[in-house]
């Protein structure tokens, strides 16, 4: 009687041997770690230290596999994927659906070369590449500030619609000490308007959502003037 095909040996993966030579250098100026997860190809954990322009953070990656099933009663087919691909995937993947990020000329500061290389190595020979991830990195940082802007006026002051990438932008950009949003937002404690019931920011009387002064003292000390 035939073995079931998950207890036959020949399902199981085995991995060719891997070209030392096939090699690419993830590069980053991001100020935070990058942990990117690829469940579907063997090696699919990429992690890629946070990095600055002076000292950029660096992933060498080989190349990784996949495995296709041809029919039960076969091995499964290696399909390998060759380094430049797999760097290519984990930045591109990383940064695609990141708020403010048009993977264009205003995205995270990550990048790849072809080829194994150390930080001095790539200051030296690809210093165009890093300035150029930081011009890049610094109009995302705008984006999302202009983006924090817009929400928290029309929010009335929300700190919930803060993100963590638009504080760390208004810090990178030395923008923390003009904006509103960046003052003690963690000491916000959302209350609810006395008129409708909405979550609002305890700091501005007025409701964004019913428009009710539910604090005319608070109102007062602003200086702020209502029609009658």
């Amino acid at each position: 009687m035939p073995l079931p095909s998950w207890m036959n040996n020949n399902r199981a993966t085995y991995r060719a041997p891997v070209n030392p030579m096939d090699k690419a250098t993830i590069v980053s100026v991001y100020p935070r770690e990058i942990d990117e997860k690829k469940h579907t190809i063997y090696p699919g954990r990429f992690i890629v230290p946070a990095g600055t322009s002076e000292r950029p953070g660096i992933l060498v990656v080989g190349p990784s596999s996949w495995w296709r099933e041809v029919d039960t009663e076969q091995p499964l087919l290696e399909i390998p994927t060759s380094a430049i691909v797999v760097a290519d995937s984990v930045v591109k993947d990383y940064c695609n659906g990141i708020l403010g990020c048009n993977m264009g000329d205003a995205m995270l500061g990550i990048f790849y070369i072809p080829g194994e290389y150390n930080i001095l190595a790539i200051k030296k020979s690809y210093q165009h590449e890093i300035d150029n991830a930081v011009r890049k990195q610094k109009n995302w940082y705008s984006a999302l500030i202009k983006l924090a802007d817009s929400l928290w006026a029309r929010s009335n002051g929300n700190p919930l619609v803060i993100s963590n990438d638009m504080r760390m932008a208004a810090r990178e950009l030395g923008q923390h000490e003009t904006k509103d949003w960046m003052k003690h937002h963690h000491m916000v404690e959302m209350v609810r308007c006395k008129a409708c019931g909405a979550l609002k920011n305890p700091l501005y009387p007025v409701c964004q959502t019913c428009k009710a002064v539910d604090d005319p003292e608070r109102a007062k000390a602003l200086g702020l003037t209502f029609a009658s």
